[in-house]
């Protein structure tokens, strides 16, 4: 009897201490995580120095994220997470996954830019910095599509070439947009992504 309830308890232990956990990414781009083996796999598609790093929480403030560039690294939130998401699916409305992952990976490059804010939050809700947040179309209902898109901008796939902005030319209202000098351009769907001249 003792040696039963031991067996059941070690079992019971061991069951919860591995439900929901997820798979720890923690390499360069490039590098994928096979679940069913649990070995790294190391593919050789890029050089850049980006990491991406997933941790065990389900708590919405704490960090679940570590997106890395160079030498800067960005901590992210569930929060954060939901609020991408959000933004990815009102800004991204009609356009393909990788249009998708482009709006989510110009709001990482805007945090490690020292001419925006540093967090997510401050990126998204800047001032005039997304149309979506000043017509409260953010708070539209999201998808999962916008969620992996979101995880695969963290992972470090960045279709913009590091794009700084994007706009659709054919629907933008602001003439800044239009006019500004613009480099790096890279259109994905209907979007165009750029950095500005200096």
């Amino acid at each position: 009897m003792k040696k039963t309830c031991s067996i059941f308890v070690i079992a019971l232990i061991l069951y919860l201490s591995v439900i929901n956990i997820r798979p720890v990414y923690a390499g360069t781009l490039g590098e994928t995580y096979n679940e069913n083996s649990n070995n790294k796999i190391v593919q050789n598609s890029s050089t850049e120095n980006i990491q991406y790093i997933s941790l065990n929480t389900q708590e919405t403030d704490e960090v679940l994220e570590v997106f890395k560039h160079n030498n800067q690294q960005l901590y992210i939130t569930g929060e954060d997470i939901d609020l991408m998401a959000k933004l990815v699916s009102a800004e991204s409305i009609g356009e393909p996954y990788e249009g998708k992952v482009a709006v989510a990976s110009v709001v990482l490059n805007r945090t490690l830019d020292p001419s925006f804010p540093n967090t997510i939050k401050g990126v998204i809700f800047q001032k005039n910095a997304f149309s979506c947040v000043k017509d409260g179309q953010i708070n539209a209902k999201t998808n999962q599509d916008c969620y992996n898109a979101v995880y695969d901008a963290i992972k470090g796939y960045d279709p913009t070439n590091q794009a700084l902005f994007f706009y659709n030319p054919s629907t933008a209202t602001c003439n800044w947009m239009k006019q500004t000098p613009k480099f790096n351009q890279t259109t994905i769907g209907h979007h165009t992504f750029f950095k500005i001249k200096s």
